[in-house]
């Protein structure tokens, strides 16, 4: 039976991705602070703990694991990353984390290891037209990220390359885009936009308004877990280092993106625009070099993962006010 190690398996892509090894036949060990918050870890071990400590990467890197997947970061959406009040926690928790998984991983042979970036890497200047951004793979460099996760992410990006060459493994980086769905966080500050969007428009009566940040005509694209998991495992497993985008070219305003949650709850809703940490006017995911490389592209539309996620927090929503369900 082959086995694997998901760091970061107590959040929203790693409990998900342990789920879908399971369904493969692995073995699975999971490490993260936190178990998962909405539903029971399928891990066959799951290891409670920091790994920012380095004698804790050393006790659950204990064997050369066939697959290694390190998706554990200090993280959040635009309430998080864009205050500027978590910037040194944020590097320094995060490289920490790579510094010492991948000393870990070295010293046990482990020679397969995948690396979760994030398309905030990308400079700012090539994304300042909401319809038009540049987020080509070859785009990265002159270097500008817009947050000091982005340049935390480019970092380590280059540490796990340089450890390939220098050491002999074989890793995989890939640079996902907005990745969503159920079971994600939906409240709190670390949510990202689907997630905070589906919970205003639960909360909100049919006819009310909810708020966004900006004029909300900054465009994105979002990713359903499902797709997100299938292109990191082939990753994984083809003979492609990366790093590579992991996202969907289906782009949208956030405007849109609200009016889109609106129809799934069935509900008319009005916006209001409000001041609030915003990030870069545009980003979509430039998929030419997943395609060639590995022959995959997303086949889900956003507007069905949307309702699948909406679903999932109206009943959050739901849960949170007692048991009563969300005003219509």
């Amino acid at each position: 039976m082959p086995d694997a190690l998901v760091c970061g398996a107590g959040g929203f892509i790693g409990s998900h991705l342990v789920r879908r090894l399971k369904r493969e036949g692995f073995w699975v060990r999971g490490v993260d602070l936190k178990f998962p918050e909405f539903a029971p870890t399928e891990a066959d071990d799951f290891v409670q703990g920091d790994l920012r400590d380095q004698d804790f990467c050393r006790l659950v890197v204990d064997r050369g694991f066939a697959e290694v997947y390190q998706l554990a970061a200090d993280m959040g959406g635009a309430g998080f990353v864009f205050t500027g009040e978590h910037d040194a926690d944020i590097l320094h928790n995060s490289a920490t984390i790579n510094l010492n998984m991948l000393d870990a991983c070295r010293r046990r042979r482990v020679k397969r290891i995948f690396y979760s970036s994030s398309a905030c890497m990308y400079p700012a200047y090539n994304q300042e037209d909401p319809e038009n951004p540049l987020c080509s793979e070859a785009s990265a460099y002159p270097a500008a990220p817009d947050s000091e996760y982005g340049w935390e992410k480019l970092f380590s990006e280059r540490l796990y390359l340089a450890f390939a060459r220098n050491y002999g493994m074989e890793v995989r980086v890939a640079r996902y885009h907005n990745i969503f769905g159920p079971e994600g966080t939906w409240k709190g500050g670390r949510e990202k936009a689907p997630a905070a969007l589906c919970r205003k428009i639960a909360e909100a009566p049919d006819g009310g308004e909810i708020e966004v940040w900006g004029d909300g005509q900054q465009t994105r694209s979002f990713l359903y877990i499902d797709e997100c998991l299938e292109a990191s495992i082939r990753l994984m497993r083809s003979d492609f280092p990366g790093p590579v985008n992991v996202g969907s070219e289906e782009m949208i305003r956030i405007n849109d993106l609200a009016q889109m949650i609106a129809r799934a709850a069935g509900k008319k809703i009005a916006i209001r625009h409000i001041p609030g940490p915003l990030g870069v006017r545009g980003r979509n995911s430039d998929n030419r070099l997943i395609r060639e490389k590995l022959g995959w592209a997303p086949s889900q539309p956003l507007e069905k993962g949307i309702a699948l996620t909406y679903a999932w927090i109206s009943e959050q929503v739901a849960r949170d006010r007692g048991g009563k369900r969300p005003a219509a």
